[in-house]
């Protein structure tokens, strides 16, 4: 096995000669691409068109969906699971239907062996008779809080949406895909995610708090590893959620396109929560107004469609640091790939093959994007050189090593082979952090 630092292989590279610098990047770069709003507003249409579109452009896409529904399988007409699935029919596009609930107890694993036990049918936290030993009132006490804290349901607010964000920061942060367009559950979910943090902090008081009561006679009988190990769970958990929220702010990863209908009711929601996800630094963009009605020569028509381009003429004077698009309501429901690819060139044009650059390339007409390719692979001469897109990364949240000749990058402790021409060691690459964008050395040649 080879192992050595990142700080280490780039500071023996800073001198080297004849090696392309890698491209500049631009401001306002997106890796992800979050499509919200309130339900029933086309934000799955709207995503998954947004996916085809790009993945027909070349570009390697992930589409994912937080929702219970599995809308976006019927979108697609194509059944998608909880790992990423190839879309037949679509080169390059992968779609994942994630299931937030089925992973609680795999975030949590130490909050849900406790909170089980202490709804054991021994009561009082599994203490059993022992729990005869503690004063009524502390057993009064433990009662109230273990009914706040809903033992089986493992009640946070939040908590399914944290999972789908921090499922969702594993691939954001894979290099491997260019783009992650992510079809959000309504706002109000994605509202109070953003939240959590703090609704944490508060929840776990709680559960320290009854730790405490039956703290002394716990630790007599069986340690203080398990109130420790329960508070470490607790701080990491929130620490993740704030990695996550702090990538969901960066504009270089980042960026949310609020998806809404020409109704007044519609038009007040996004107003909202354009305002708050402004007080989390959420970079929105752009805002689709979906399903305005066409111009007819009808009376009827021509009175709602009036009316319907009043609210827009105010979403527009309300946001007027984000770009406003509007389609059309079809006369036909937009299901299938087919249906996908006519929304893809009305909010994006028609479909142009990207080159094989970094980037960034910019992309459509009526919704607009700027994306960065994930990796990029060339030879010169005797070296393999791979460049690899962390967009906001700091240098000293990446690793480097190898294992039996396979070359692993880690992120955030999160680690992933790279796949190589021939087996390496970490100690001959030669890598190099700029602009966002890692580039690997690699000899082709034996040592």
């Amino acid at each position: 096995m080879g192992n050595v630092s990142l700080h280490q292989v780039v500071a023996s590279i800073h001198t080297m000669r004849g090696i392309q610098r890698p491209p500049q990047l631009r401001q306002g770069m997106a890796r992800l691409l979050l499509f919200g709003g309130k339900g029933g507003v086309g934000k799955t249409t709207t995503s998954a068109a947004t996916a085809v579109w790009l993945a027909d452009s070349g570009l390697r896409v992930l589409l994912v969906s937080s929702d219970p529904a599995h809308s976006t399988s019927d979108s697609l007409g194509v059944e998608i699971g909880s790992q990423p699935t190839p879309i037949e029919g679509v080169d390059g596009l992968f779609g994942l239907e994630m299931d937030p609930e089925s992973k609680i107890s795999s975030v949590l694993p130490k909050l849900g062996d406790m909170m089980n036990s202490m709804g054991s049918s021994g009561g009082m936290g599994g203490l059993g008779s022992l729990s005869m030993m503690l004063d009524p009132n502390a057993k009064q006490e433990m009662d109230e809080m273990r009914s706040e804290v809903q033992t089986s349901d493992m009640v946070i607010p939040g908590l399914d949406e944290a999972l789908a964000f921090d499922e969702l920061l594993r691939h954001v942060e894979d290099p491997t895909w260019d783009v992650i367009v992510f079809d959000t559950a309504p706002t109000g979910h994605t509202l109070r995610f953003l939240s959590l943090p703090e609704l944490i902090e508060s929840w776990s008081d709680r559960i320290i708090r009854m730790m405490r009561v039956s703290g002394g006679l716990r630790s007599m009988l069986f340690g203080r590893k398990e109130s420790e190990s329960m508070k470490e769970e607790l701080e990491r958990f929130r620490r993740r959620v704030l990695h996550v929220r702090r990538v969901l702010s960066n504009e270089e990863i980042t960026s949310f396109t609020l998806v809404t209908i020409p109704e007044r009711m519609g038009i007040n929601e996004t107003l909202r929560a354009h305002t708050s996800l402004l007080e989390y630094q959420l970079p929105v963009p752009n805002c689709l107004v979906n399903r305005v009605t066409p111009e007819f020569d009808h009376p009827f028509l021509e009175n709602r469609r009036n009316a319907e381009l009043s609210r827009i003429g105010e979403l527009k004077d309300e946001l007027q640091n984000v770009e406003i698009a509007t389609m059309e309501l079809m006369d036909d429901e937009v299901v299938g790939l087919d249906a996908l690819r006519g929304v893809g060139e009305e909010l994006y044009g028609k479909v142009k093959i990207l080159d094989d650059s970094l980037g960034p390339h910019s992309v459509g007409s009526a919704l607009k994007h700027s994306i960065h390719r994930g990796m990029k692979r060339e030879i010169d001469g005797d070296i393999e050189r791979i460049f690899l897109h962390y967009p906001g990364i700091q240098r000293d949240e990446l690793s480097l090593r190898s294992d039996d000749g396979v070359l692993y990058v880690g992120l955030n402790g999160r680690e992933r082979a790279v796949e190589t021409k021939i087996p390496t060691k970490a100690s001959r690459v030669k890598a190099k952090l700029e602009n966002d964008v890692l580039q690997l050395d690699i000899p082709l040649t034996e040592e």
